[in-house]
């Protein structure tokens, strides 16, 4: 199934699994319908099975958002007192579509617990409490963690109650985005059905090394943490330049904080010398850098003091702070702020699933659960770009029953494919209105709704200038406008550069105290306000770089002319990242035909992309759809 039809599909309201091969773009998927929802004024509920995954997705974890923690089991007591949570209560009774990444991490148990939640605070009697319920992976990847104390192995979502009462429509994704090598994608192919023959561990073989002979500047593969914490610390000690150290600053109660922490990639205290191997941990398409990234430190910005990563594509990056928010129906419970790096001559498994890496060193003679070996080999682009140290039988394994269920999903799958295919546009378009009317959603976008009355389309600055009225604060704005109050801040600078920023009275604007205001002019009229980092590490790190920034403004230091911004940009080379045009749009006859007048002209998969505006992955998907390939 292409990513189109997916997408379609979930529009109706109907539950859905939405899984396929690593790099088959799911998450890119599952972001589309939640850009659609939110565009119908619809804030869907984001979760995750692990901390790790829900900061990816901006959500919190399943077991916090339901209100069960910790808990193995469930009772009506359990359910009694989770019933006079106010705040509980409400999330779920104003849910309207729930989004459950990472499903394969799942135990099943805990999926049956957060189905009689929905249900009994919602109080309705219908699966989940009639939530659409998006369950998002790829069980072929890490398994649900078993209760080592009772000895009992930890159940897949798809064999709980919950899931047989949820009945999702099976989305399998065949367009493959990461890796293009025919022959490496065969054989992952055959890990997946399970058919380890003497051929797969040959080819596998090629990519063999001896410890020591393979390339010192690649992260390697660890399936254990103390492997990880090792040798990135004895390589760093190597490194005889000086040590820089940027810390990581927090906003929100100290549960979310917590929660944020421990799912963020990046370390609290993010220590990097100049010549230190790194890896970006966030996905910033503007600046030139996704989630895997990699590169070296080749110094630090003069102005701000915040590192400069040379890629492995030879582009220099500054690495500025990101910020890592749990949301919950669109508003913003809790941020942290880091440079979006950390030290990346080594890393575990556990923590590479959900990255696309150039290249990689491992090491899988110690794995011990189903789908390590697959998710490390998964991670990489190319066969050239595997170095495996060693391999042991259990690696490739995949689960029995996870083997024999694909085959369902495949075929689910295909039958969802044709019975929506034969469906016309008029009865989708249908569907589709009636479920965003279902769950109190607007049938025309927000922009549609703005031009409808005469307003002009504004840039993303001047929308957060329009919003820059006496009474409105940081936090409103940003409730406003769905986004982070770091990217506001992000907002006011760029219209302080360009000049059009008008005045604000920055304690109220950001609700500071007046003697965190004072306290903060005061240090800029003693050192300066130049830069940013002097001013962090002389109020001792107690404000946040947007708070400095924005008492910075008031007191009038921050630069005013566009000119600025250009100088700026043209000191450290920046990277833009476009994606094709046309990804996802629909085919018409005319460009059906040129697909087909230059495959038949022998023309390469990605020249085709290229002229088509669209990914190589989609490309095949339609060939085979016109016949063209094989399927």
């Amino acid at each position: 199934m292409i990513q189109e039809t997916a997408l379609t599909i979930m529009k109706t309201g109907a539950n859905v699994f939405l899984t396929g091969e690593p790099g088959s773009g799911k998450t890119h998927t599952v972001n589309a319908y939640i850009r659609y929802l939110r565009e119908h004024n619809v804030n869907p509920s984001i979760t995750a099975s692990t901390g790790i995954a829900a900061t990816h997705v901006g959500g919190m974890t399943i077991h916090s958002w339901s209100g069960i923690g910790i808990k193995r089991a469930l009772t009506e007591y359990d359910l009694d007192a989770l019933s006079s949570n106010e705040g509980l209560v409400k999330r779920i009774a104003n849910a309207k579509v729930l989004i459950i990444d990472e499903i394969s991490m799942l135990d099943g148990n805990t999926l049956v617990m957060v189905e009689a939640v929905t249900r009994t605070l919602r109080r309705k009697h219908e699966p989940f409490g009639g939530l659409q319920i998006i369950f998002v992976g790829d069980f072929f990847q890490l398994p649900p963690i078993a209760d080592r104390a009772s000895g009992v192995r930890a159940q897949f979502c798809f064999e709980s109650t919950a899931w047989r009462v949820a009945n999702p429509i099976v989305c399998y994704l065949s367009e493959q985005h990461r890796q293009e090598d025919t022959a490496f994608l065969s054989t992952l192919g055959a890990i997946r059905r399970g058919e380890l023959e003497d051929s797969v561990f040959e080819y596998i073989g090629e990519r063999h090394v001896l410890p020591g002979e393979h390339p010192h500047d690649i992260p390697q593969l660890y399936t254990h943490n103390i492997d990880v914490d090792k040798k990135n610390t004895e390589e760093l000690a190597k490194l005889e330049t000086e040590e820089k150290v940027f810390l990581m600053s927090t906003k929100g109660t100290s549960n979310r904080v917590e929660q944020l922490i421990k799912g963020c990639l990046s370390p609290e205290e993010l220590v990097l010398k100049e010549g230190a191997s790194v890896m970006f941990t966030k996905n910033n398409f503007e600046n030139g850098y996704v989630n895997g990234t990699l590169g070296t430190v080749v110094g630090f910005d003069e102005d701000n003091g915040f590192p400069i990563v040379e890629t492995s594509g030879g582009e220099n990056i500054t690495a500025l702070p990101s910020e890592w928010a749990v949301d919950d129906s669109g508003k913003v419970l809790a941020t942290i702020t880091q440079v979006p790096l950390r030290l990346a001559w080594a890393i575990t498994v556990h923590k590479s699933q959900g990255m696309s890496l150039d290249a990689a060193t491992m090491d899988l003679s110690r794995a011990f659960e189903y789908g390590q070996g697959y998710v490390a080999l998964s991670r990489v682009r190319a066969f050239s770009g595997l170095h495996i140290l060693g391999i042991n039988q259990r690696a490739f394994e995949v689960h029995p029953l996870v083997l024999e269920r694909d085959l369902a999903f495949h075929e689910r799958s295909d039958e969802a494919e044709a019975g929506f295919l034969d469906m016309s546009d008029a009865d989708l378009r249908k569907l589709h209105e009636n479920f965003l009317l279902a769950i109190g959603g607007n049938l025309a976008k927000k922009e549609i709704i703005a031009k409808a009355f005469g307003v002009p389309k504004l840039s993303t600055y001047e929308e957060t200038l329009a919003l820059l009225s006496p009474g409105m604060t940081l936090a409103a704005i940003a409730k406003r406008r769905d986004v982070t109050e770091g990217t506001i801040v992000g907002h006011i600078e760029e219209l302080a550069l360009l000049g059009k920023l008008p005045s604000i009275d920055i304690a109220a604007f950001a609700e500071l105290p007046a003697s965190v205001v004072k306290e903060i002019t005061q240090t800029i009229e003693t050192i300066g306000g130049e830069f940013l980092k002097p001013l962090y590490l002389e109020l001792d790190e107690r404000y946040s770089y947007e708070t400095i920034r924005l008492v910075r403004f008031g007191a009038g230091i921050a630069p005013k002319q566009k000119d600025a911004v250009v100088a700026k940009k043209e000191k450290v080379k920046k990277v833009s990242h476009e994606k094709p045009a046309k990804l996802g749009a629909k085919w018409g006859k005319e460009e059906e035909e040129r697909l087909t007048k230059m495959f038949k002209e022998g023309k390469k998969t990605k020249d085709i992309a290229q002229t088509l505006e669209r990914q190589s992955g989609g490309i095949r998907a339609r060939l085979k759809k016109l016949g063209l390939i094989k399927k």
